[in-house]
């Protein structure tokens, strides 16, 4: 699954897939076919498996300026909401939307987003929907929305103070102030900055040659869990994991894990199995 905003890489020696955004002369900015794009390809890496990691980076000075200002003017049908009608097909539509995001954060394998220079608008939202987050030095987030006129509505507002101090993720979406690397890094919205784009696509793919090497049975009900403790209570987390452990615990996995371990060498894991075809 491509399209003209984004390629498509993956390597079937290490189950390390890359999502490189390619239009810095747009700034990398997402129009209206750009989320069912990236939605579909992320759904078809889950589908099928292979995919042990996901990163998804740009090319450019700017990660991405979010959406393009020309969809605000006609670009999405959902913007009309007149009346009542179509006050209901918004909010289906901007379900929709968030539903583009949302499947980073569903997918079976953790998703890394490498970020230089801007993340503004949907972009933060994409990069909230991720796992975890790198940026370079040059690297700043901002919750752009605000500014003209409108609440972020893909998912910022809801994952980002479950990221970074709640305190200041209100403060980004009440002013959308810039937030530059070192006090996103302060502040638990990355978990690295590096000197500048080289460095950090390089530190980005290291961590996902660590992630890849593990167990994707292991690192797939990790996730689950993860994201369940989340969105829940400790009780119910826990009921959850009893479930969930007794569904994925596997010997074999972990005797092919504990001996590479103990010989230093690389786990040869199987893949997780394709999800079967509507």
């Amino acid at each position: 699954m491509s399209h003209p905003a984004f390629s498509i890489e993956h390597d079937s020696a290490t189950g390390i897939s890359q999502l490189r955004l390619c239009r810095p002369e747009r700034m990398n900015t997402m129009e209206p076919t750009f989320f069912p794009a990236l939605r579909d390809a992320v759904r078809a890496m889950d589908d099928a498996g292979t995919t042990r990691v996901l990163v998804i980076s740009a090319s450019g000075k700017h990660f991405s300026a979010g959406m393009a200002l020309d969809v605000f003017a006609g670009g999405l049908g959902l913007l009309d909401t007149r009346n009542a009608r179509q006050r209901l097909a918004f909010q289906t539509g901007l379900r929709r939307l968030m539903d583009c995001f949302s499947a980073i954060d569903e997918a079976r394998f953790p998703v890394i987003c490498a970020v230089q220079g801007g993340c503004i608008g949907g972009a933060l939202d994409l990069a909230a929907a991720c796992d975890i987050r790198v940026c370079s030095a040059d690297a700043f987030f901002t919750v752009q929305e605000i500014h003209i006129g409108m609440a972020a509505d893909l998912g910022s507002l809801q994952r980002l103070p479950r990221i970074m101090a709640p305190g200041l993720a209100r403060q980004m979406a009440y002013t959308g102030e810039r937030l530059g690397a070192d006090r996103a890094l302060a502040s638990g919205l990355v978990n690295a900055v590096l000197p500048d784009a080289e460095a950090l696509q390089a530190h980005a793919l290291d961590l996902a040659r660590q992630i890849a090497a593990k167990s994707p049975l292991a690192m797939a009900g990790s996730k689950l869990a993860l994201n369940h403790a989340r969105d829940h209570g400790t009780a119910e987390s826990l009921a959850q994991m009893t479930l969930l452990q007794s569904a994925i615990f596997d010997i074999d996995e972990m005797s092919t894990a504990i001996a590479a371990w103990q010989a230093k060498q690389t786990a040869d894991f199987a893949p997780l199995v394709a999800t079967p075809a509507e």
